[in-house]
């Protein structure tokens, strides 16, 4: 015979699994439901513990919302891969580190972006070759206007 699932057993294996989780990174209060449902944990034992988490402020979808935009900003990417990124998580305010940010902001960092890529050579006559950049840019997560702006800068 098995062992019948004891609901302690239950609890001190989610505290102990999220208490490890967390210690290596921030996650996103969904990240670790789902961390801890691939761990054959009850959904409301993990409820449960995430809620108690909260509470004591070691979970958190706001420090975490931060900590991985910050991260993100750092890789070169734009607002809106950052915030679909986010959403992916379970997060849906925008963190203040990216509200913070203004077009010029963005537009500067699309810019060093493609200046670290491609140079800042000119390409107005070259359809093929600013396509190709546009494309690069949209991809990381810069808006229509952020890359349109940065593909316009040259030596």
């Amino acid at each position: 015979m098995g062992k019948a699932s004891n609901p302690e057993d239950q609890d001190h294996k989610a505290r102990s699994a999220a208490l490890r989780l967390l210690a290596r990174r921030e996650h996103s209060r969904l990240e670790l439901a789902l961390k801890l449902k691939q761990r054959k944990i009850e959904s409301d034992v993990i409820e449960q513990v995430l809620d108690d988490y909260e509470t004591e402020g070691w979970l958190s979808d706001e420090r975490f919302a931060e900590v991985y935009a910050r991260q993100r900003m750092d890789l070169g990417y734009g607002p809106l891969r950052i915030q679909a990124e986010l959403q992916q998580r379970g997060v849906q305010e925008t963190p203040s580190c990216v509200r913070e940010m203004n077009d010029t902001d963005w537009t500067d960092r699309a810019t060093l972006l493609r200046e670290k890529r491609f140079g800042l050579s000119d390409i107005r006559d070259d359809w093929d070759e600013k396509a190709r950049q546009a494309r690069f840019l949209a991809r990381r997560g810069f808006s229509s206007e952020h890359v349109e702006n940065a593909l316009e800068q040259r030596l």
